[in-house]
């Protein structure tokens, strides 16, 4: 199937775009953290190293994600289903301990349970003639 013959719906167009501005976040974030390990002394160079490529792998996953519910993937939605709740208990560990701040809680939180909603509204009802994919 040709992607020009998917019919995408307003939920399928921003979902996508969505998970794009997502994954262009952890672009970003990738490259603060190895703005800080230049700058400042790690406790450790290979945990820090590692943290970088993690985040970068992320981001990678978010823009697959992206493709795939912009293709009429299941598995992109899915997988940017998962990352949204991910996201969401990111915010939920930055108000625990004392360090917790609303603020951050709240830069994750909101986009991750907007991107959840959007991506639910963005499946495909199943029915005869279609197949998974």
């Amino acid at each position: 199937m040709s992607s020009e013959s998917i019919e995408r719906t307003p939920a399928v167009r921003l979902a996508s775009v969505l998970l794009a501005i997502e994954a262009v976040a952890v672009v970003i974030l990738a490259g603060w953290q190895v703005v800080e390990l230049v700058t400042s002394e790690p406790a450790s160079i290979a945990t820090s190293i590692a943290l970088v490529v993690m985040t970068l792998v992320a981001a990678f996953a978010l823009f697959a994600f992206a493709r795939g519910v912009w293709g009429g993937r299941s598995w992109g939605r899915s997988g940017g289903i998962v990352a949204q709740v991910l996201i969401f208990a990111v915010a939920l560990g930055s108000v625990q301990g004392g360090a917790g701040h609303w603020g951050i809680a709240a830069l994750l939180a909101a986009p991750a349970v907007l991107t959840f909603v959007v991506l639910i509204f963005a499946s495909r009802p199943a029915g005869p003639g279609t197949s998974p994919r």
